[in-house]
């Protein structure tokens, strides 16, 4: 044995000082390996679309409505078991409405407290008895665990107990016993959450689903586009931060910008009057930004040779004389002629006004005490990509070459491709942010992972300009990555799962990023199953276009199930009528047993303490090293 392994052990030895303690410790990991996997849930593109993320994290996916539906079918009717999910939901707000219905009574809360209950029970099962503790509100555990533990004796002691506690919670307070018994079940219907990437932008509510995960028990987050270019912003990027203030006012998401995070856009706005005389305020602060944006953009691909984006440089392609733009060896008449702080010997070159108002902002955006909070615990929970229980989770795309082969890159002169590159991509965020001599690579290297043509987390070429000052849409198509044609292969799937390190029956890619368009037969499921698209259009812009309201994905122990959203039309109605989001559930794979927590990622952690705790018993009993009690 090394000297660094015994040292290990008498370290393990002070958890665990005795035979007795360490033979405690190996009984109850080896029965939790036992128990069935925990419920994982994925939710992807959710856009700032708070009400619609927030009823389907509070549902689960549905798998709340179904273990009601399963317990209760044959003793409730339909509009009573609708009625008992709002509740478990929106316990709070669902209350307030029964109170003024005068529908609340000593008989109801004795029977509504008793089904949910056994509601807790059952989704308690999978569970060891610790964790169903660990999980209760502090202030009611002691009352949870007994009610969810009743032991049946011949005199029914057990059972007027129980009776006992009820009629004291009912006398007492039963609105927060049920509100926090509602928060338990949601809890325990889902172990684990992944958001695979784009909680910002086109929505107008994405701090404040920040908020909600912040105080989420169990989550990792894969960055999407859209999640990098306000980290890049936080950063301090002005290219990024004018595309964040576009994106704004484009998507008429400014409360997000100035009530979440304080971004006052009070100097753009008079700088934008001052330049566009003729147009409404906010269009002319759109029309300033977008100069600003394209601008700052051609700054950084001309400091980054590297990008190879010289392409979407083109502001010197503007001939204002003639109203024409010549863009990739085309010419396209311009819906716009006025640019009055384009310097022509140097297109990219900012104003003083624009200068003061760019720099402006990203002090706003630097010193946003929110923002910075958000951005951290975006940094805390997320990454480029993420392996769990065998899968393969990331938002984006590994940059394929047209023959199906890994793509490489050159950044700092490092040659990179599949894994590596997003190892790459995910350090230099990093760096961008914790680093107090911010490197001016870094920085810009936040704006590439937004937009581009070889991004990890973008894979297009993305055709702003076009859009915004040609009216000819035949300018506007945007060449995706080889990537997007070949996921539909199953052996393209199996080399970039091969790439990250997974190689099981079980590995599957976990992919967000591009709407599923159901309406023109496209499908979620691809390659044979082995990849899975779960954006499916959250946000509301896109319901028509897709023709659903978002795709999510359950991960239970007995398989995969994906499940296609129909829009959630609103809180008051829920609460109103007990309307629930319409989801309809796909079986895409069903394991041919029980996946335990033994096959999972913390299965084969629990199994490694066991050895280390089944090797510290061994020197225990030959004495090599000495129990402590």
């Amino acid at each position: 044995m090394t000297d660094e392994r015994l040292r290990y052990l008498n370290l393990l030895a002070e958890k665990y000082p005795t035979v007795r303690a360490l033979s405690r410790e190996i009984i109850n990991l080896t029965a939790i390996l036992n128990l069935p996997k925990g419920t994982e849930h994925f939710m992807s593109d959710i856009h700032g679309e708070f009400e619609a993320f927030c009823h389907i994290l509070n549902n689960c996916s549905g798998v709340i409505r179904e273990k009601v539906d399963m317990l209760y079918r044959d003793t409730m009717t339909h509009e009573e078991r609708k009625e008992i999910c709002t509740l478990i939901y929106y316990p709070k707000e669902k209350l307030s409405r029964l109170r003024r219905e005068g529908r609340l009574s000593e008989p109801w809360y004795r029977e509504t407290i008793g089904r949910l209950i056994e509601i807790a029970r059952t989704l308690s099962s999978k569970y060891t008895r610790s964790k169903v503790r660990k999980a209760m509100p502090e202030d009611y555990s002691y009352i949870l665990d007994e009610l969810l533990h009743v032991q049946k004796d011949e005199d029914d002691n057990q059972v007027r107990y129980h009776s006992i506690i009820l009629d004291t919670i009912i006398d007492i307070d039963a609105e927060d016993f049920l509100i926090s018994l509602s928060g338990l079940i949601k809890r325990l219907a889902v172990d684990h959450l992944h958001i695979v990437g784009d909680i910002f932008d086109r929505g107008e509510s994405a701090e404040k689903i920040i908020d909600l995960l912040l105080r989420h028990h169990s989550l990792d987050i894969e960055w999407g586009n859209h999640d990098i270019l306000w980290m890049g912003a936080a950063c301090g990027s002005k290219a990024c931060i004018a595309n964040v203030v576009r994106n704004s006012i484009k998507y008429n998401t400014l409360k997000t910008l100035e009530n979440g995070y304080g971004i006052s856009l009070r100097d753009l706005v008079i700088f934008a009057e001052k330049t566009y005389p003729s147009l409404p305020p906010m269009k002319a602060a759109l029309k300033a930004i977008t100069i600003l944006q394209f601008k700052l953009e051609g700054q950084v691909i001309m400091r980054n040779p590297e990008f190879e984006m010289n392409d979407r440089l083109l502001l010197d392609k503007l001939d204002l004389q003639n109203g024409t733009l010549n863009c990739g060896g085309k010419v396209f008449n311009i819906n716009d002629t006025d640019f009055p702080t384009l310097n022509c010997d140097n297109p990219c070159k900012l104003t003083e006004d624009e200068t003061a108002v760019i720099e402006s902002l990203r002090l706003s955006f630097i010193n946003s005490v929110p923002l910075k909070k958000h951005i951290t615990f975006l940094y805390d929970k997320g990454s480029m990509y993420k392996k769990y229980n065998s899968n393969l989770l990331y938002h984006g795309c590994v940059p394929l070459k047209e023959d199906g082969s890994l793509d490489e890159v050159v950044f700092c002169s490092q040659k990179l491709s599949g894994k590596a590159l997003f190892d790459f991509a995910d350090k230099r965020a990093r760096h961008a942010f914790f680093d107090k001599h911010k490197n001016l690579f870094d920085i810009d290297f936040m704006w590439y992972l937004w937009c581009g043509r070889k991004s990890p987390l973008c894979g297009r070429n993305i055709k702003t300009f076009e859009r915004y000052f040609v009216d000819d849409e035949t300018a506007w198509h945007e060449e995706k990555n080889p990537y997007y044609r070949y996921y539909e292969q199953e052996k393209t799937c199996l080399m970039i799962l091969k790439e990250f390190g997974l190689d099981s029956e079980m590995s599957h890619i976990i992919n967000g990023h591009t709407p599923v368009i159901t309406v023109k037969g496209e499908l979620p499921i691809r390659a044979g199953g082995r990849l899975l698209v779960i954006d499916g259009g959250f946000c509301r812009d896109y319901h028509q276009k897709t023709g659903i309201a978002g795709y999510t994905l359950i991960c239970n122990s007995h398989g995969l199930r994906l499940k296609a959203h129909k829009p959630f039309e609103s809180v008051e109605k829920a609460l109103s009528y007990n309307k629930d989001i319409h989801s309809s559930s796909e079986i895409v794979e069903t394991e041919p047993r029980r996946v335990m927590v033994a096959d999972t990622d913390n299965g084969e952690r629990i199994k490694r303490e066991i050895n280390d705790l089944r090797e510290l018993l061994e020197k225990y009993r030959t004495g090599e090293i000495k129990q402590r009690g």
